[in-house]
């Protein structure tokens, strides 16, 4: 079953395309990376996804439902960001207490724990939070929900390294204890990758990739070596990215394929990429490096 299938979506502000014909499904039980620059169209693809926004042109069903305004797709799922709000009129404590209202699969014990773990002031309210205790709070929260869906923009932003981690290791956890489908967008995909299934990658607001880890891991290779041969090896192949090591050597990436084998033979060092390496240079802008500007 498709939790999300979006055909041809499209969305702008003003002038600006945020999206521009993004179609892709995402299957159940799974957890995605969202992945792509800062600008990529990530945070508008959640919000449509989540019911905040509205889109202008294509479809969207999450559950089989248009996300807008549904009640039943805003039942069974969250989106955790940086804007989420809770009410000044509620301590912490007391907003963990009204969630078995609102979510279905809230887990009371869950979510107690995790609070005394991170050592919150039960008393405090989540307006008067330092943005690494608001995200903290904030995952808490997401995750005690168990909510079918669960989607997090870049959740650990403000966060120091050690609660990352900790972060990364309970939803990591709880997610194998219960299969949900999770949808987390991050510009920094080394960080997450081991938490990944599937890598779903935007870029100026249109879909680049989307496969499994492993298949974005074989995507791509880095081909080095003298550039006179490094050229050779390289002819009518898909350079994704190339840039010259010094005045003798060069360093391509080109799409991953059986014909690279020759070069091996001939003595090509090839190298392979990194998930996040292969993002990287799909997404770039430029065919060379920072160094090219000092020259």
């Amino acid at each position: 079953m498709n939790v999300i299938d979006c055909q041809k979506v499209s969305k702008d502000f003003r002038r600006t395309n945020a999206l521009e014909d993004i179609t892709f499904q995402l299957t159940e039980q799974k957890i995605t990376g969202l992945i792509g620059r800062n600008g990529a169209g990530k945070t508008t693809l959640l919000k449509i996804l989540a019911g905040l926004t509205k889109h202008r042109s294509g479809e969207v069903n999450v559950f089989g439902k248009s996300p807008y305004n549904n009640l039943m797709v805003s039942e069974n799922s969250i989106l955790v960001d940086d804007q989420m709000t809770f009410p000044d009129s509620l301590t912490l404590e007391e907003v963990l207490q009204s969630a078995p209202a609102f979510y279905k699969r809230w887990d009371t014990e869950f979510a107690s724990r995790l609070f005394q773990y991170f050592k919150l002031n039960p008393k405090q309210q989540h307006s008067k939070l330092s943005k690494g205790a608001k995200a903290t709070f904030n995952m808490i929260f997401g995750l005690s929900t168990r909510c079918e869906l669960t989607m997090f923009d870049e959740p650990t932003n403000g966060m120091d390294e050690a609660v990352r981690s900790d972060f990364y290791r309970a939803l990591l956890k709880d997610y194998i204890a219960h299969p949900r489908s999770i949808l987390i967008s991050s510009h920094h995909l080394a960080e997450i990758e081991q938490l990944l299934e599937d890598i779903l990658l935007i870029h100026k607001g249109r879909v680049v990739l989307h496969q499994s880890l492993d298949e974005v891991k074989e995507y791509a290779v880095a081909v080095q070596g003298l550039i006179a041969d490094v050229e050779r090896w390289t002819v009518g192949e898909e350079i994704i990215h190339s840039k010259r090591i010094d005045d003798q050597r060069l360093y391509v990436v080109v799409k991953n394929n059986s014909k690279l084998e020759r070069a091996r033979i001939e003595g090509a060092s090839i190298q392979t990429l990194a998930a996040s390496e292969v993002c990287m240079y799909v997404t770039s802008e430029t065919k060379g490096g920072i160094d090219d500007v000092f020259k």
